[in-house]
């Protein structure tokens, strides 16, 4: 490899880590409310003692559960990719290189699946026993195959794109790679809402009546054009209530369970409202994908600094290991593994992202409505329903936490409408 080529990874590695910052630094909503930090309310002045046995003894549980299959998940994704038995098993699949690709990317994933299933079950048998879920069984492994499916796909879509493009520009690769992946992000966020969400849910349009008025209402107030609001089948699996805004431009979608519709009371519905509105009027989806455009230019940056490295390593050297070779499907085991590697090392970033967002949209949706008792109380009742831990460790939050704690949103309404 050449100086020049050498250069181009680092060259690629920096101006995506600067078009990140940047980004975020413009994008992203660092101060969403006045003040200083906010001062949470004490635990037990917001939840009875029951209420905190009941969610503490599940989180614990889900949280270790949870984070187990991830360790495991990785250390199988570790030791296809960074010893020889990758590549071995790759030997032994049928060519040409595409197939034998394809044959990886199934294999591996589902493999994966298989490994972590018994954490999953795990999972699942708790949200039955605490009822937060109303699957049945069958129902549980339909979506699981049916999740593994698109996993499988969409990953075997940026594989075959990857490869195709190293084996073609062997020399220019990683910019060309980096460019198309971007585009495949943008693309895939724009339209998830439309070909994946329907696969397991069902949709309707929120009927003519108070609501979707009162709704409508909110939406024009704030500036967000809005074609309709949708109402999610979810009730046929969880007992959890929850609302989202999904896609940007013209496949943007604001989507209520029909739980959520169904049990809580209209101030606290038109919290939710006001609360994904506020994503929709900042463009949060957009956002999200502009930096996952960013990250992904990144990422194929540093995969070109390190796969020269790494296959000298770990390579049989026996075998063609060349990223253009006859062999290069064999780089698939490897690309997985960096790529859940990235993926964990990623998620404090992301999340702590992710939190600031849900901050302004929690911000938005007091301001909307001034309804501090409503608010307050459906951050009681989404804590509750969902036996989320209100005081989760530290280090949790920090890595794994996409929203502020129940008490940091009950702080954040006494901040905003109450000058606390």
């Amino acid at each position: 490899m050449t100086s020049t080529v050498r250069r181009l990874p680092v060259a690629m590695t920096a101006a995506a880590a600067i078009a990140f910052i940047v980004l975020a630094i413009v994008l992203v909503p660092w101060h969403p409310y006045p003040g200083g930090a906010l001062r949470a309310p004490g635990v037990d002045t917001v939840f009875t003692a029951e209420q905190l046995q009941r969610a503490t003894t599940y989180s614990h549980v889900a949280r270790w559960v949870g984070r187990t299959s991830l360790l495991v998940s990785l250390a199988f994704a570790c030791v296809l990719g960074f010893t020889r038995f990758g590549p071995a098993v790759a030997r032994r699949l049928p060519r040409p290189w595409w197939l034998r690709a394809l044959a990886l990317v199934v294999l591996v994933t589902v493999l994966g699946r298989i490994v972590t299933l018994p954490f999953g079950v795990v999972l699942q048998h708790q949200q039955r026993r605490y009822g937060l879920s109303r699957q049945s069984w069958p129902s549980y492994l339909q979506d699981l195959a049916l999740g593994t499916l698109v996993s499988v796909v969409a990953t075997s879509i940026a594989i075959l794109v990857l490869l195709g493009i190293m084996r073609r520009w062997p020399r220019v690769w990683p910019a060309i790679a980096g460019t198309v992946l971007a585009a495949l992000v943008l693309i895939g966020s724009f339209v998830y809402p439309v070909l994946v969400q329907p696969l397991f849910n069902d949709f309707r349009s929120l009927p003519d009546g108070t609501l979707r008025t009162q709704v409508m209402q909110i939406a024009a107030q704030e500036g967000v054009r809005l074609d309709d609001v949708l109402v999610a089948d979810a009730s046929r699996r969880t007992t959890q209530i929850n609302a989202y805004v999904t896609g940007f431009g013209s496949t943007r979608r604001v989507v209520l369970y029909d739980n959520l519709i169904d049990s809580l009371p209209r101030g606290e519905v038109l919290s939710v409202v006001a609360h994904e509105l506020g994503h929709a009027k900042h463009d949060d989806v957009l956002v999200g994908t502009l930096l996952g455009v960013a990250a992904a230019f990144f990422g194929v940056g540093l995969l070109g600094l390190l796969l020269g490295p790494l296959t000298r390593r770990w390579a049989d050297p026996s075998a063609d290991s060349a990223v253009t070779g006859a062999d290069s499907a064999g780089l698939v085991p490897l690309l997985l593994a960096l790529f859940a590697i990235g993926s964990v090392l990623s998620l404090p970033v992301q999340n702590t992202i992710s939190r600031q967002i849900e901050t302004r949209a929690d911000v938005t949706a007091l301001r909307v409505t001034q309804d501090e008792a409503s608010f307050v109380a459906l951050q009681k009742r989404l804590a509750i329903s969902s036996l989320a831990d209100p005081t989760p460790p530290a280090w949790s939050q920090f890595v794994f936490g996409s929203h502020p704690t129940a008490l940091q949103r009950i702080a954040l309404a006494g901040r905003v409408l109450g000058g606390r």
